[in-house]
């Protein structure tokens, strides 16, 4: 059996068992893409609960990672300088800096020891990443978080180069572009059926209460 999220394909309802070595990655759920700001996502709250659960269910295991910004556009690497010329209101001279900050309904899951800050869309281009991962003995990896098409996919492709099983929540992700999502879900990811699995919420947590119990390893 398996159900439908909008026009993405479709998700199954089991999926192979969850190890130990799990973690899950949330990410960039920030005030500034929720807030009335030129990069709101406008249907961002709508996938709080789904991430608040996961988060709830594996609290020594997830990941919160910030989308932090420059000073200005010349503190910024490389071509980056251009990107933050044209968007100097998310520079931090400009920006609010709690703007950064994890959503106040998130943050009970978000301790501070488990946020991963990225000057990029990879979260693997944060130098803590890799051997936080490494500490955990990480070998799968659960994306959650926004944008589904910008710093979700840079980071679940760089997952996949580096060998992890990644698994992509659909109804726990997001964009501000509902073209972008669905195309990220519907084309893209489907292009690597060896190594992503595109799974539900439901399905996460039900694979998540069984290891528990000690059904699975």
């Amino acid at each position: 059996m398996a159900s439908t999220i909008g026009d993405a394909p479709p998700v199954p309802s089991l999926m192979a068992p969850l190890p130990r070595t799990t973690v899950h990655m949330a990410i960039d759920m920030q005030r500034v893409f929720a807030e009335a700001t030129a990069w709101q996502m406008h249907d961002f709250h709508s996938i709080v609960p789904n991430i608040a659960a996961i988060a709830e269910a594996l609290p020594d295991s997830t990941f919160f990672t910030r989308f932090v910004v420059p000073h200005t556009a010349e503190h910024a690497h490389g071509h980056w300088q251009t990107y933050y010329r044209r968007w100097t209101e998310f520079t931090g001279a400009v920006m609010p800096p709690e703007l950064v900050d994890i959503v106040d309904s998130l943050t009970p899951y978000a301790k501070p020891e488990m946020l991963i800050d990225k000057l990029t869309y990879s979260v693997f281009e944060a130098p803590d990443c890799v051997p936080r991962l490494d500490a955990l003995n990480t070998t799968t990896i659960i994306f959650t978080g926004v944008e589904t098409d910008v710093c979700v996919l840079a980071s679940l492709l760089t997952a996949v180069d580096r060998g992890y099983r990644v698994i992509a929540v659909a109804d726990a992700l997001g964009s501000s572009s509902a073209e972008g999502h669905h195309a990220t879900l519907t084309h893209v990811l489907t292009r690597l059926p060896d190594q992503v699995e595109i799974v539900d919420t439901s399905t996460v947590l039900s694979a998540i209460k069984e290891r528990k119990q000690g059904l699975l390893f």
